[in-house]
């Protein structure tokens, strides 16, 4: 992975280069901070041991059963699908991959509607096994096979904690079972068992995606000047503290669309507390160039834009045209127009003092992935540690959970207690 800083110093906000030699110094204790946690397995930093730490063989043989299926089905929400949505939309495959991660039943019932059951496999993801919105579409799903005389238990992959619901379901029917990685956070294990299934049913190369990370965990050093990982948390962060509060994530690869949504839930969930944190936004290069790039480059002056693009990519040509004054086109190919839009946006923010960061990896391919991947986990590590707060935990989102069983009649929380009247000014 490759990160240049040039275009976010001496923007508006200003960042300069001194200041940045000035943070250099807290990085150092950040990462030795980071290094002595992750030794020790310390809930969260144990997400970083990741590439060293999973067993790739464990995935291939829960996976082994399913015989060439047409589509996948991953049952979670949160960390427990994003990962696998951005790894199969990143990486392509002739396989089928589907997400259900929201409870919308109008959406939930029409994917049931056209999905191939009878040569489907589900991988339902939950640590607890009582994730309200998991479990209940796990229920539909399974009702819906068990309706279309599909044996579900020969098409399902539990991945869990060490117990509750789906554990004891998978003991209790011979299905295959995966443990979900100790100390990892739900956004933190993209590359584990809760989504590296998925891309081992796609056929890709899931030793790949761990070198790719690993190769990103070994370039970490006590100098964001010698690790992009760290150079592009540490100037986040400064930027935020500086008035930069909304980090819009805008990926040059149609693949990477998913890849935006993940990393949206891992810089909110993690960093958005104690009244700090940068707001992710999700954009798309070259299409928002028509619908957000006005904001970022004339709105206020409160925005990082992080570009991220491959070096290399295949192509496809342009042919000749008489449309006119588009003949300049005509002998060209998309990529080289996507090049040109990559590098206007980037000049134009830049021309309008707003700071912006250009990410890229070789290729998107397994090793590219994995080191962009493990590259923006331990840049949001590093955020945490300047910035002071509890990266791992989200007390926020478990206080919606809790509100919600309460909703629902479910839990020791009463409804009223849960939920106080709203206030309410109707305007028919």
């Amino acid at each position: 992975m490759y990160v240049d800083l040039g275009n976010a110093l001496d923007a508006e906000p200003r960042l300069t280069r001194e200041a940045l030699e000035r943070l250099d110094e807290r990085v150092a204790d950040a990462h030795d901070r980071i290094d002595r946690l992750r030794d020790e397995g310390a809930h969260g930093y144990a997400s970083l041991n990741l590439p060293e730490t999973v067993d790739p063989a464990a995935i291939r043989r829960a996976v082994a059963r399913f015989d060439d299926p047409a589509a996948v089905l991953t049952v979670g929400i949160g960390g427990s699908a994003l990962g696998a949505a951005t790894l199969t939309e990143a990486l392509g495959t002739d396989l089928d991959a589907y997400v259900l991660d929201n409870v919308d039943p109008t959406h939930v019932a029409a994917l049931l509607d056209t999905l191939p059951l009878s040569d489907t496999v589900v991988h339902v993801v939950s640590r607890s096994g009582t994730t309200a919105e998991t479990l209940s579409n796990f229920l539909v799903v399974r009702e819906a096979m068990a309706d279309a005389g599909v044996d579900w238990t020969e098409r399902t992959l539990v991945t869990t904690g060490p117990s509750g619901n789906l554990r004891d379901l998978a003991a209790r029917h011979d299905l295959p079972v995966l443990d979900v990685p100790a100390g990892s956070p739900g956004r933190f294990s993209v590359l584990s068992t809760v989504a590296l299934p998925v891309a081992a049913l796609a056929g890709h190369d899931i030793e790949a995606l761990l070198d790719g990370a690993r190769a990103e965990a070994d370039r970490l050093t006590g100098s964001l000047f010698e690790a992009p990982a760290y150079a592009y948390g540490a100037t986040c962060y400064a930027l935020e503290r500086r008035g930069a509060g909304v980090n819009a994530m805008m990926p040059y690869a149609e693949s990477l669309e998913s890849f935006a949504e993940w990393f949206a839930q891992l810089w909110a969930e993690s960093l958005g507390k104690d009244a700090v944190g940068q707001t992710p936004a999700r954009a798309l290069g070259a299409t928002d160039q028509h619908s957000q790039l006005q904001l970022y480059r004339a709105g206020p002056r409160d925005k990082l834009v992080t570009l991220v693009r491959p070096r290399e990519r295949p192509d496809v040509s342009i042919p000749e045209t008489d449309f006119d004054g588009l003949d300049y086109l005509g002998g060209g190919s998309l990529g080289d127009l996507l090049e040109a839009e990559f590098r206007a946006t980037e000049a134009s923010l830049a021309a309008s003092d707003c700071p912006n960061v250009r990410i890229e990896v070789d290729r998107i391919d397994e090793r590219g992935v994995g080191e962009l991947l493990y590259g923006m986990e331990a840049a949001c590590t590093l955020y945490g540690e300047l910035a002071g707060v509890e990266t791992f935990t989200q007390p926020a989102v478990e206080w919606s959970k809790r509100a919600a069983r309460g909703l629902l009649g479910g839990g020791d929380v009463d409804a009223d207690d849960a939920v106080p009247e709203k206030r309410r000014l109707v305007i028919d």
